[in-house]
């Protein structure tokens, strides 16, 4: 029998928000999504990575609540978001129609969205299915997996079958890799934190997200075509030291015609925990900035101009 430790955990997340009486949800093909409203302005909404959920974009809530209406939520498979058994109910392309569902429930015809990792996917290929919907894209750290995706999907097809058969205290050491050591050695305290928010995921919503939407999702060497199309204005981030996800964003940057890219020096994979400042003020000008007639297609100058 596999382990499930989803119910104490979840007991644990919901204890934390004991302190509301009303604890809003959104319903999204057949279960409910637990989501966070603040503040008033254009609505701006962030998608979480794998390894963390609503938490974990509280240094951009306070933030961005002083001029925007920011949405945050816990993915399928998050506590208290509900938590399907089955890995079929789990896709990316599910993940897209999820935060889809959300912004109709909340009446939202179009809104800037923001993305990390898992959450970057989610926000890119939304760009894809529904550009109508989007104001401006950030993409963060994007792209794991995509420089070899024979190998990354057996790893992760080996974390997925040890949290089912273990449940989270297999994961003990994921946060240790070489691209999380940054936020260790810049904030301890928030590191910690990060991991012990981790560690009270539920061990079968991540093992069936690791199943159904990292294992089935293309490379993003793949979607060349459909990222040419997007013609909103873009915003691509990664860390110099995110290995997996610096040509994924090269190459999202070089095929998007409305794309900017930043790199984050001396970052890993989590620069919005690493480095939130730089984070915030980036998502901040870029917005601002968005409808300036340099975020459209790239000009490309004079063909007898300098050449540099």
């Amino acid at each position: 029998m596999p382990v499930t430790d989803s119910c104490v955990i979840t007991q644990r997340f919901l204890n934390n928000f004991a302190k509301e009486s009303f604890m809003p949800y959104a319903p999204s093909n057949g279960i409910d999504i637990y989501y966070e409203v603040h503040g008033k302005g254009d609505p701006l909404i962030f998608c979480h990575e794998f390894a963390g959920d609503i938490r974990s974009w509280d240094l951009q809530v306070n933030y961005f609540s002083r001029n925007f209406k920011v949405i945050t939520y816990c993915s399928r498979g998050y506590p208290p978001t509900s938590v399907p058994e089955d890995p079929e109910s789990y896709s990316q392309d599910i993940a897209v129609d999820d935060l889809k569902s959300l912004m109709d429930f909340l009446k939202i015809e179009k809104a800037h969205i923001v993305g990390l990792s898992m959450g970057g996917n989610v926000a890119l290929n939304f760009g894809i299915k529904y550009p109508a919907q989007a104001m401006t894209l950030t993409i963060a750290g994007t792209g794991t997996g995509s420089d070899d995706p024979v190998s990354f999907r057996e790893r992760i097809l080996k974390f997925s079958e040890g949290m089912r058969s273990e449940g989270m205290s297999f994961m003990s050491d994921y946060l240790k890799g070489p691209h999380r050591v940054q936020l260790e050695l810049k904030d301890p305290k928030g590191y910690e934190l990060f991991c012990h928010q981790f560690m009270e995921h539920s061990n079968i919503g991540s093992a069936n997200t690791f199943y159904g939407v990292l294992t089935k999702r293309p490379p993003i060497f793949d979607l060349q075509s459909q990222l040419a199309n997007i013609k909103i204005p873009v915003l691509v981030m990664t860390g110099d030291e995110d290995d997996p996800c610096i040509q994924p964003s090269l190459f999202i940057k070089e095929s998007i015609p409305g794309a900017g890219l930043i790199m984050f020096p001396r970052s890993g994979h989590a620069i919005n925990l690493e480095e939130p400042q730089l984070f915030n003020t980036s998502v901040f000008e870029f917005i601002n900035n968005s409808s300036a007639d340099y975020w459209g297609p790239r000009e490309q100058g004079e063909a007898g101009g300098s050449l540099t």
